[in-house]
């Protein structure tokens, strides 16, 4: 790319996101560690710099600290919350812990800036810290700010430093998106020449190079991830590929025969391997989400190298791993939210040569971008995400055969009324929570299990709001779930955006 913008990672859960709207405004990003020294910046000569949240104090002691010389580079900076932070505290400006702080959208008055040009003067934006910038730095002006954040943005206009308190790279941040396009165009002096065209072509290369004349087994789960990553496989290798449906049993109803219905028709060399009393055995008594996820990952692998071996020892495993998939199993300073089976759950030893993960890099909107270039069913592409551990995650507590089919039954009816609608959700399932209810059925005292609800609406799947479904959906949802799946007697409607929740609740 011959132009570019670096993402200097401190850890931030969005960070990610930062890049993944740079793309979408087509100009190519990167992320690296925020340590990265300002000699190795200058070389990459990047034509704007932003620099991310993070979970950190800047005033802590061993808080992740950026090289001060950056900021001496005349390169246009982007500080986003603490990327803000550190960049007024390494310039001589203040910050300290908030005396109130701020968590969701705060109604924000925007003032006169670049930043700022063509945005009405107040919005919603998303804030999530608890410290805050008290006194800014020489040179800086303020130039937004909320009821309880002075500093909400700020510029140095002669040395093209800017800093937002809040997060104009997520969804829920009105107006964040032109903020954006303001840096990179009107700042950074961006010509927007991102695209996809060439990434094909470059991982078949890639793939090719790597494997040479050998064989890849690749983990098959159906999902739009794996689906796109098994296309492209197919186009670099031909025969050289084998692909593996691990069916552990946490599929939702008739969902395994449909995954391989659609691949059994395509010239695939595909195996489904029924697994589902090895998993369940392996997970019996387990009630921690996160062991879960890792025992599953595992297990995962364990069933790989058996049909690996039953082939003649394949080489390579490819994964469908995308990169929200690794923010979220944590990085070097990011909390980890939760352990995707595919990167958190894999084990340290593996009978494999390597492992190939050529959407790695990509967001999921880009992973459908190549998916219908490479000719896959609309059908296939859209298709909602669903977890890898499947429904061992959306079972709370200990999973067992009995709650597997509860669930599926009761998410069975929350899809097919939900699919009645004429705009959709993004994103819809049922929980079978740990809890239970008095109810009353056929006159007789009931103590039966409570169903969890969850419908959003999200571009990203990095954050969310709540959808508000229409009440006779909801209503029929309930009545036929109660009325249709025995043990269950109670249905509850999930209201809670991410953040603070996540879209799963495990």
């Amino acid at each position: 790319m011959d132009e570019f913008i670096l993402v200097l990672d401190f850890g931030g859960q969005y960070k990610e996101l930062i890049s993944r709207m740079t793309r979408s405004l087509k100009v190519y990003s990167e992320i690296k560690p925020g340590k990265m020294p300002a000699s190795e910046v200058k070389k990459l000569a990047p034509i704007g710099i932003i620099l991310t949240g993070g979970p950190n104090s800047v005033y802590a002691e061993n808080a992740p600290q950026c090289d001060p010389a950056i900021f001496e580079l005349g390169i246009p900076i982007l500080g986003i919350c603490y990327g803000m932070q550190i960049m007024c505290h390494q310039l001589g400006g203040n910050v300290k812990q908030c005396i109130v702080g701020e968590y969701g959208q705060a109604e924000t008055t925007l003032g006169d800036s670049i930043l700022m040009r063509g945005i009405k003067p107040q919005i919603q934006a998303l804030m999530s810290h608890a410290d805050q910038v008290c006194e800014l730095p020489q040179g800086f002006t303020s130039i937004a700010h909320t009821q309880n954040c002075l500093y909400a943005a700020c510029e140095d206009k002669v040395r093209k430093l800017y800093g937002l308190q809040f997060h104009p790279e997520v969804e829920r941040c009105e107006c964040g998106r032109e903020i954006m396009r303001n840096f990179l165009y009107d700042v950074c002096g961006a010509s927007g020449n991102y695209h996809l065209d060439g990434y094909i072509e470059q991982r078949i290369q890639m793939i090719r190079q790597t494997v040479g004349d050998k064989r890849v087994l690749l983990a098959l789960s159906g999902g739009v991830d794996s689906s796109v990553c098994a296309a492209l496989l197919s186009k670099a290798i031909g025969k050289q590929l084998t692909c593996i449906f691990v069916d552990h049993g946490f599929m939702r109803l008739h969902e395994g025969d449909r995954i391989e219905h659609i691949f059994s028709d395509k010239q695939l060399h595909f195996i489904r391997v029924q697994a589902a009393p090895r998993f369940l055995k392996k997970i019996k008594g387990v009630t921690s989400p996160e062991q879960k996820r890792k025992i599953i990952g595992e297990e995962f692998i364990r069933v790989f190298e058996e049909e690996s071996r039953k082939l003649g020892n394949v080489e390579f495993l490819a994964q469908g791993t995308i990169y929200p998939d690794i923010i979220e199993s944590g990085g070097a300073f990011g909390d980890t939210i939760k352990s995707h089976h595919n990167v958190g759950g894999l084990p340290k030893n593996i009978a494999f040569e390597g492992i190939i993960e050529p959407l790695s890099g990509l967001f999921k909107d880009e992973v459908r971008v190549i998916g219908r270039k490479l000719g896959l069913p609309t059908g296939l592409v859209n298709r909602q995400p669903f977890p890898g551990p499947g429904l061992a995650i959306r079972v709370t507590g200990v999973v067992n055969f009995k709650k597997l089919e509860l669930l599926r039954k009761a998410d069975h009816i929350v899809c097919q009324e939900i699919e009645k609608l004429k705009n959709k959700p993004k994103q819809y399932f049922a929980v079978l929570t740990d809890v239970r209810s008095v109810g009353i059925k056929g006159d007789r005292r009931t103590y039966d299990y409570v169903v969890a609800v969850r419908a959003v609406e999200t571009g990203d799947f990095m954050t969310c709001t709540y959808t508000p479904l229409p009440h006779h959906t909801l209503s029929q949802i309930s009545s036929r779930i109660v009325n249709e799946v025995k043990q269950i007697s109670r249905v509850v409607y999930d209201i809670t955006g991410k953040p603070p929740a996540t879209i799963e609740w495990e």
